[in-house]
């Protein structure tokens, strides 16, 4: 699964978890699984405002899921520009940090 990143200021954010083809968003699950190869999902089908555009499965099965990435006033530029996120692992997902001021010392590097 690729995640793609779409920044946003907003004062609320999110938990994110993947597993397998499915993330849990703000405590909702979203399973993808049987989104076939070549399949796009409208964003109107997802009933979720994080999501910020269509999700689709590429001949490979590979799944790209744009999300709302919610930052503070004054979040690093990592956080206001992010790069994609590819071949993301199971478990919970680590995001761009919301505001400078959240950032932990293992965060630079």
């Amino acid at each position: 699964m690729n995640i793609i990143p779409v920044p946003q200021r907003r004062d609320d954010q999110y938990p994110l978890t993947k597993a397998g083809d499915a993330l849990m968003l703000d405590g909702e699950i979203f399973d993808f699984v049987d989104l076939p190869n070549g399949a796009t999902l409208p964003r109107e089908a997802i009933n979720s405002p994080w999501f910020a555009g269509d999700v689709s499965r590429d001949e490979n099965g590979v799944l790209t899921v744009p999300l709302l990435l919610p930052h503070g006033a004054n979040a690093p530029e990592s956080t206001r520009f992010p790069q994609p996120m590819t071949d993301v692992p199971d478990g919970p997902v680590a995001l761009p940090p919301y505001d400078a001021a959240t950032i932990e010392p293992e965060d630079i590097a």
